[in-house]
């Protein structure tokens, strides 16, 4: 079974958490939530504090060896928050020197920047992270998914069908994965 590490905080966009996690679960994988601190971090939805989400585990406490792919939901405060955080860049870092496939959706794209990861890559995010991806040397795409190497990218929870999808060819996830009750 396939296993996707989730980074977030308070202020993630409440469905770029909660959809692409169902989606990925429903297709076999096994999905952890890691952040800050330990408890329940709080969604962003519709101009307003959405639901709690458990924290499995910290940051300090998770290693990329232990998971096959990345994903960082967007919302405007999760990654600016996460952003300051050395644990979280250097997980981000260890993610891409493994080849291992990191996915970013609206406002996450600020993470792969902080990590350094953007110079020569086609991206996309949320219209007002562009800039930021265009300075980092990013070749800004206007596409619900651009996908380059093992880095995925999308641009809000509109997409997130298709940046789900994208995540699970990247790992390869596929329901003959799950096994049989015998």
């Amino acid at each position: 079974m396939k296993s996707i590490l989730i980074i977030a905080t308070n202020g993630f966009e409440q469905s770029e958490l909660e959809q692409p996690k169902k989606l990925l679960e429903e297709a076999g994988a096994k999905t952890l939530v890691a952040s800050l601190e330990n408890g329940t971090i709080k969604g962003w939805e519709n101009g307003d504090w959405g639901n709690s989400v458990q924290v499995e585990a910290t940051v300090d406490n998770v290693s990329a060896d232990d998971f096959d792919a990345l994903l960082l939901p967007g919302g405007q405060m999760n990654p600016d928050i996460l952003r300051m955080n050395d644990t979280v860049i250097d997980l981000i870092k260890a993610f891409d020197k493994q080849g291992k496939p990191i996915a970013a959706i609206c406002h996450a794209p600020w993470l792969l920047i902080e990590a350094g990861l953007v110079d020569g890559r086609v991206v996309t995010a949320w219209p007002s992270v562009r800039t930021d991806l265009k300075n980092a040397g990013g070749e800004v795409i206007d596409r619900e998914v651009a996908v380059d190497g093992h880095l995925i990218t999308s641009r809000n929870p509109d997409d997130i069908p298709a940046f789900t999808e994208a995540l699970i060819d990247a790992v390869e996830i596929s329901a003959d994965q799950v096994p049989e009750n015998v």
